[in-house]
């Protein structure tokens, strides 16, 4: 069996992260099943390759603060480049031929790159599925409706897609209904719950010995995602705790993110130089293993990082960034009404309301979630592919057999 995936990947980490995290799962469970991975993230060659599971790299285009998608390292122009990407992910399709080609987010992808795949597999490749995976949030309802309405969205997903699967649940935000979807289209969406993460690769006395903390010390880890607009949240937790009185014995971990600006790194550094309690890192494949040994964690509100914390049952302090999207700060806000953690308004972060919510959460002698969350997401994402993959083999193996015989396969194709 064979899985095209798309992951656009124009903004920070989190698409390609919750992308290879599926197509790990889907490996794991699914038999015979081969993954050949599209994606034009800068970090794609930084993370751990899972066995059946291989990609062709796409030149890098950039969305920043303003959502304008530009060109981030080749000397082209946007219309050259998105011509490119289009032509390899045709060409990809065309000779892996795939049974399903699942895609992250843009019915169309990025600034409609996906249309001659899509017409190529509908008409030559009928039997395929094609299904679209949306994260919980989108952006705000009024700015998500009238992008797609503009883009032509749900139309895509009416004559495309055979399903869309949304890795979230109605009861934070109820995507068909905040987003006034079709009929059609409501009709193919299916909620499969937020994807809780598997443990990290190290265990929590390793990362404590990888940072040489004594056993009264506390653990903080910060981490801004991807960094590309993570400096104001590090700036504000430094200044935080060097208001912090002398009593509180804990270290602090910043993961500025591959994406933070040299410029805005150094001046972390500079102002951690200061404090023997502070470590800096990068970047690391395994943020899960740092979650998972934190008392606290300190971080925005990306789908990945927020699914994480969540898994690992950590108290979490959550800034979200409000642009070029309000996705953060709607996820923040209703998760943070449940119970799940404490978010702050960046509007309303200074150094000493990050510092009063730090302390609140670590005065937690343990973590009591108020709300159930559904976490089953990886388990019905695979089960609704796995659904999916089956009838394309069926259908391959019957109108094989056909073609063999006089008998008329009209009615079984049906039933499929």
């Amino acid at each position: 069996m064979r899985l095209l995936v798309y992951s656009h990947d124009a903004y920070g980490l989190g698409n390609i992260r919750r992308m290879l995290a599926i197509c790990e799962h889907l490996l794991s469970e699914i038999p015979q099943l081969s993954i050949l991975l599209l994606s034009g993230s800068p970090m794609l060659q930084g993370f751990r390759m899972p066995r059946g599971l291989d990609y062709i790299k796409l030149p890098c285009l950039n969305r920043g603060e303003t959502g304008e998608v530009a060109v981030k390292f080749l000397g082209m122009g946007i219309d050259e480049t998105v011509k490119l990407r289009s032509e390899l992910i045709l060409s990809a399709a065309v000779n892996f031929q795939p049974d399903l080609f699942l895609v992250d987010k843009k019915p169309y992808g990025l600034k409609h790159e996906l249309t001659d795949t899509l017409n190529y597999l509908q008409t030559e490749l009928p039997e395929s599925k094609i299904v679209l995976l949306l994260r919980d949030i989108l952006d705000s309802p009024e700015k998500t409706i009238a992008e797609w309405q503009k883009q032509g969205y749900c139309e895509a997903i009416e004559k495309f897609y055979h399903q869309l699967l949304i890795v979230g649940t109605p009861e934070v935000f109820d995507i068909a209904k905040e987003y006034q979807f079709s009929q059609v289209v409501a009709q193919k969406v299916r909620y499969c719950g937020y994807i809780r993460r598997q443990p990290g690769h190290k265990s929590k006395n390793n990362i404590r010995e990888e940072l040489q903390l004594s056993p009264q010390e506390r653990l903080i880890l910060v981490t801004p995602g991807g960094g590309e607009d993570g400096y104001e949240l590090v700036d504000a937790y430094l200044s935080a705790i060097a208001l912090l009185p002398v009593q509180h014995h804990f270290k602090s971990l910043i993961i500025c993110g591959p994406e933070m600006p040299a410029q805005q790194q150094q001046l972390v550094y500079q102002a951690a130089q200061s404090n023997s309690q502070v470590q800096i890192g990068e970047f690391t494949d395994d943020l899960m293993s740092y979650i998972q040994a934190a008392d606290v964690v300190v971080s925005m509100a990306g789908y990945n990082t927020v699914c994480e914390i969540l898994s690992a049952a950590k108290p979490a302090v959550i800034v979200p960034r409000c642009k070029p999207s309000k996705e953060q700060l709607i996820r923040a806000e209703r998760m943070g009404s449940l119970g799940l953690f404490k978010a702050i308004h960046p509007e309303k972060m200074n150094p000493k309301s990050l510092l009063n919510a730090l302390l609140s959460q670590l005065e937690q002698q343990q973590y009591q979630r108020n709300f159930n969350l559904d976490m089953n997401g990886f388990f019905r994402v695979k089960d609704y592919i796995f659904m999916l993959l089956c009838q394309t083999i069926c259908k391959h193996q019957l109108s094989n057999f056909f073609q063999k015989s006089s008998s008329k396969p009209s009615l079984v194709f049906s039933l499929l």
